[in-house]
């Protein structure tokens, strides 16, 4: 009985966690680029009581012995890299990346993240960055007198000019991509880092190699589906509350034990 109390507790917390990762997955419902977690569970060790294979007699086996669970823990939080929907803003410096890929963002200490989220804006220099003030790598500056921004599909940035005719080209958006995405590390600020598990990133053209292309006036919005989370968010809260009622069940068992000299 023992036993149960704490193996039950530990379902009460690993129920926990799960609520955890749905109540963030809800609240960046609206936030662009953003990719939906999901905890993954696993089982603790067991406690074998009869070994299965063990002897029964000089001619026989036990076919499947006994083993005592001792509960559940978190595995891991997986992200999931699946697209979001597509919401036209009509904003010239609002980027979709349609398939694969990241943009890349210098960070203040001189390192690159990465990011899904396209919602640039421009500085007091021209520089294209994210609403942090980030650069977008590599930097693309757009002149002052620029009238038009253009974005083409493969990452080509041109701007057209006051007083001229012909566009002139600025500079070129370029992707990475990564053998495990589910590996980076969430920094916040829609911002993700490599890891020894994401593999180092390898950059290209838009539309090659495997990369998405871009979309100009877009912006890729959460890939949470609010009903799918809701009822992730129902079975958590009925599988929490299942335990507890085996913690009150074991409880009542060792009182009746408890009692048996009265």
């Amino acid at each position: 009985m023992i036993r149960a109390l704490w193996t039950a507790a530990s379902g009460m917390q690993a129920q926990q966690k799960n609520i955890d990762v749905v109540a963030n997955n809800l609240a960046n419902v609206n936030t662009t680029g953003f990719k939906r977690s999901r905890a993954d569970f696993q089982d603790l060790m067991y406690q074998n009581l009869k070994s299965t294979g063990a002897p029964a007699t000089n001619a026989t086996q036990v076919p499947t012995g006994i083993q005592i669970g001792l509960g559940t823990r978190l595995a891991s939080v997986t992200k999931i890299f699946s697209p979001g929907d597509f919401s036209q803003t009509g904003n010239e410096l609002d980027i979709a990346i349609e398939g694969d890929g990241f943009f890349q963002i210098q960070q203040p200490d001189g390192t690159t993240g990465y990011a899904r989220a396209g919602a640039f804006k421009r500085d007091s220099q021209g520089r294209v960055v994210t609403p942090e003030g980030n650069p977008l790598l590599p930097e693309i500056v757009i002149p002052s007198n620029a009238t038009k921004i253009n974005i083409g599909s493969d990452g080509t940035v041109s701007v057209q000019q006051a007083g001229q005719n012909a566009p002139t080209t600025i500079g070129s958006i370029q992707l990475a991509s990564f053998s495990n995405p589910a590996g980076l590390s969430a920094q916040g600020k829609n911002v993700y880092l490599p890891s020894d598990s994401s593999g180092t990133a390898t950059t290209g053209t838009p539309g090659q190699n495997g990369l998405g292309s871009v979309s100009q006036g877009l912006l890729e919005m959460s890939n949470v589906n609010v009903a799918e989370e809701m009822v992730n968010m129902i079975v958590g809260q009925r599988a929490y509350e299942i335990n507890s009622k085996a913690i009150t069940a074991s409880d009542e068992m060792l009182q009746t034990a408890n009692n048996l000299k009265r």
